[in-house]
């Protein structure tokens, strides 16, 4: 009665990655998380279903042959996001699907854009790519699409190509304070970007020093007609949530990313914790710090504690 938060299915994203054929592909750095082919998928969004788990978060893991340098191949129709996105709809049309806009799971080079001779990334070519990426996964059904690369102006490009082509309900969810951080390790195994990163994120994700800076990147980010905003990680940038939640009233999320599921998963197994009770507590702590929903890979533990 005197709990001043509340945590339930509802305030959960489950992240799921998808890969091609049948079989289940267990992930050795993501104990517990695995591939799923699209029977796999389908599986899963009902299993989300049946939980009041209401939204995944889909990641495509891209044959290595189908990588290039400009990442074309987020923008074939028939790509495996796509196809993973009408299965879903097809078979559990009442659950949500948010999808990823991003090169990096498509580049031979693992960055998240279109880079120069030197590496750098190109922020305008890249976001003209990400306008029609967003446009394909509208079509295919999405209900939100996700720009996660960090680059400048992509959320006002993609609004206004979403009004343009119909898409007026699709929302954007902007990955708007996304930081330069080592807990995305077991995410690159997970898509198959491991090994492939050339260089380093730093000229496009944020310092992990700067606070002002994630604000005024959400600032931005809202005025371009972001639905709501992400930050991420999540644990180690609590501070950012609750100044965002308090700077601006809008809808905030968290990406409890690879690196930190990863750790309460060690920590269980040598038995420094109780996995139940850290699942539960570092979830309270998002919707404490202000988070309308957290994406996390223990959703549907989460899930069923809860439930």
């Amino acid at each position: 009665m005197h709990a001043e938060t509340v945590l339930t299915p509802a305030n959960l994203i489950w992240p799921l990655f998808v890969t091609e054929g049948e079989e289940e592909d267990p992930i050795a750095a993501l104990p517990g998380v695995s591939r799923w082919g699209l029977k796999g998928i389908v599986a899963r969004a009902r299993e989300a279903r049946d939980l009041g788990i209401p939204c995944l978060a889909l990641f495509p893991n891209t044959p290595r042959e189908l990588r290039t340098e400009d990442g074309r191949e987020a923008l074939n129709p028939d790509n495996l996001m796509c196809r993973a996105i009408k299965a879903i709809k097809d078979a559990v049309p009442d659950i949500g699907v948010l999808t990823d806009v991003a090169l990096d799971p498509y580049t031979a080079h693992g960055h998240d854009g279109i880079v120069d001779a030197q590496g750098y990334v190109l922020n305008d070519e890249t976001s003209a790519v990400l306008v029609d990426q967003a446009l394909l996964q509208a079509e295919a059904g999405s209900d939100i699409v996700a720009p996660s690369d960090m680059m400048d102006g992509r959320v006002g490009a993609i609004r206004g190509a979403l009004e343009a082509n119909g898409h007026v309900n699709v929302q954007i969810m902007a990955y708007a304070a996304k930081y330069a951080s080592g807990f995305y390790g077991p995410f690159r195994d997970a898509v198959g970007s491991r090994g492939l990163l050339k260089g380093d994120k730093k000229t496009y994700q944020m310092d992990p020093a700067n606070a002002e800076e994630a604000l005024r990147e959400v600032a931005l980010d809202i005025a371009e007609g972001a639905d709501s905003v992400m930050v991420k990680p999540g644990l180690p940038y609590l501070d950012i949530i609750l100044r965002v939640k308090s700077e601006f009233q809008v809808p905030v999320f968290a990406y409890q990313v690879s690196g930190e599921y990863a750790m309460i998963e060690a920590a269980a197994a040598v038995g420094a914790g109780d996995r139940e009770t850290l699942v539960l507590e570092t979830l309270m702590a998002f919707r404490r710090a202000g988070c309308s929903g957290v994406l996390t890979y223990h959703a549907p533990l989460a899930a069923k504690l809860l439930g």
